[in-house]
């Protein structure tokens, strides 16, 4: 979504400023322009600053906010199925830079995820994945956004991420499809 128009929040929400990950409150009334709305959350200008807006707060925004899914069981509910890799790669297409308006899987941040069994019943996924750059402090909530999204798989009972740095991210890890959108080629 491109919305390039000013809005004024209605009402007070937390946010994060980028790329800091400091919290900041913004007031009711505030205004702010949306710069992206990708994977439920919205990177936003106030004029000062750009900040992450998460999606239960998107009504401050006039929107209708996201909902987990409601069939998803609680941890300690969890069915004993075998895990979709193919929904693995749907949730994680879900998941955005908030600075670069590509996936995850398409800027190459994932390095690798591994389905094991848990000793409770269900599934344990482990995901490596690095950052666009090392020092990035938005590096926790990217990876919060990935677990709270393969959580929400049926068969999944616990999600471990491990941000790694070796090797370093660069470029060439960014697919034909993102080089594409982002004009890169």
């Amino acid at each position: 979504m491109e919305n390039k128009k000013t809005i004024k929040l209605q009402r007070d929400c937390n946010a994060l400023v980028i790329p800091s990950a400091e919290p900041i409150s913004l007031a009711k009334g505030t205004e702010v322009k949306i710069q992206q709305s990708l994977g439920g959350t919205y990177t936003v200008s106030t004029g000062s600053y750009l900040v992450r807006i998460d999606s239960e707060d998107a009504d401050a925004l006039g929107l209708i906010p996201l909902k987990p899914r409601a069939d998803t069981p609680a941890a300690n509910e969890c069915e004993d199925v075998p895990v979709d890799h193919e929904e693995i790669r749907r949730q994680l297409s879900t998941c955005f830079d908030p600075e670069i308006p590509v996936n995850i899987l398409d800027l190459g941040l994932v390095y690798s995820c591994h389905i094991s069994r848990h000793p409770e019943g269900g599934n344990h996924i482990q995901i490596a994945m690095t950052l666009t750059a090392p020092g990035c402090s938005m590096g926790g909530v990217l990876a919060n956004d990935v677990k709270t999204k393969l959580m929400q798989i049926r068969g999944v009972r616990s999600v471990d991420i491990k941000l790694v740095f070796d090797p370093p991210w660069d470029s060439s890890r960014i697919s034909e499809a993102a080089r594409l959108q982002l004009g890169l080629l």
